[in-house]
């Protein structure tokens, strides 16, 4: 969407029309047409850096009038002054800033995140999240003394260095330096380039990206997948807020889990010699699980004693743990005892203070903690 932008005259409010029109196609098909062609030919060479090459001559030796990089932004540029920002340093401009800087780094971590996992993929390797989360936070935080604005990894630069064949850090060094260097002196020439050879070059990248493998496996996905998936997609495209399409998309996620989850609670039930009755609980009780817990029991009708056991289940948050006391003071209040087995030490002693009608076998309970940090 982006480079179909380019497709349009400078100030942007009208799209190309006539001989203009047909060119900057044109030459956007050679470039897509040289970046597929030229790998059957050579592979020690970027195909996209080929089609540059060949594009920009093209125009060059034919004297064709079209978008040029000058066209819509300067490169030129020198070395980053050390400064520091000239503003009251109080809660009022952490106000002003935090909001934007949250935005700002939760896309960054996520667009990192997202071009590590291609990396891994296209490389077979296994990066460093945290290590790479790290770099990024220190060398935007330094950035920002030297008159910069914050950056992150990009999956599309990231797409054309390892379709380069880049495979070691050393390739984002020399980008860096290659930049640096272009910035400093090749300016002009990079300004001449047509906007035609990168918007084929970006389009092509948009290919070899996208999850194509998505749409045969489509059909076999559970509907909230292609739900939430769909869903970011849309907000992301809609809005252009990455950070916010990917919080929604965590959270519809997590709600779809948890309901999932709260289904799978149940409990087989036994009364043995003794004439004791066994609540044998299975699946995770948490605050999705309490209401369909509870109806697992039969007060009325069930003998003075009970054993509800915890060995196949996991009390996880504090709904669970009340729901438990409220189960026990139901039994109590009609003159029966609960005995429960196999809970963490965390959750019986908040059991232990429940009006004193709770009986907990602690024999094989496991050393476990409801909650860790």
């Amino acid at each position: 969407m982006s480079q179909l932008l380019q497709f349009k005259i400078s100030d942007g409010s009208a799209w190309l029309t006539g001989t203009t029109l047909y060119t900057m196609l044109g030459l956007v098909a050679l470039t897509i047409a040289v970046v597929l062609l030229f790998p059957k030919i050579s592979k020690a060479i970027p195909s996209s850096l080929v089609a540059i090459i060949i594009v920009f001559a093209v125009v060059e030796l034919f004297g064709i009038q079209t978008k040029t990089v000058s066209d819509i932004a300067s490169v030129a540029g020198g070395f980053p002054p050390f400064h520091i920002p000239s503003i009251p340093f109080n809660f009022d401009t952490l106000g002003i800033i935090f909001p934007y800087a949250l935005v700002m780094a939760c896309v960054g971590l996520t667009e990192g995140l997202l071009t590590l996992n291609l990396v891994d993929e296209i490389t077979a390797s296994k990066g460093n999240s945290n290590r790479e989360c790290l770099a990024q936070g220190t060398a935007n935080l330094l950035n920002g003394f030297f008159t910069g604005m914050g950056g992150c990894p990009m999956i599309a630069q990231t797409f054309v260095n390892l379709s380069a064949g880049a495979r070691a850090r050393l390739s984002g060094i020399i980008a860096a330096i290659t930049i640096l260097i272009i910035i400093l002196f090749g300016a002009p020439i990079i300004g001449r380039l047509p906007m035609a050879a990168l918007v084929g070059v970006m389009m092509m990248v948009a290919i070899g990206t996208f999850e194509w493998a998505s749409f045969r496996i489509i059909n076999k996905m559970p509907k909230a997948d292609i739900v939430v998936g769909i869903l970011v997609a849309v907000i992301t495209v809609w809005l252009h807020n990455l950070a916010l399409a990917v919080l929604i998309g965590v959270i519809i996620a997590a709600l779809v889990f948890a309901w999932e989850s709260a289904k799978r609670i149940r409990a087989r039930k036994y009364v043995d010699e003794s004439g004791v009755k066994h609540y044998e609980i299975f699946g995770p009780l948490f605050f999705g699980s309490t209401t369909a817990f509870a109806e697992k029991f039969d007060v009325a009708n069930d003998p003075q004693l009970i054993i509800i056991d915890f060995k196949e289940s996991r009390i996880s948050d504090m709904s669970a743990i009340d729901a438990v006391n409220k189960i026990t003071k139901r039994y109590a209040d009609a003159g029966k005892a609960v005995r429960l087995r196999h809970l963490s030490a965390d959750c019986r002693q908040l059991l232990s203070n429940a009006a004193g009608v709770i009986e907990v076998d602690v024999m094989d309970d496991p050393d476990y903690r409801v909650t860790e940090k």
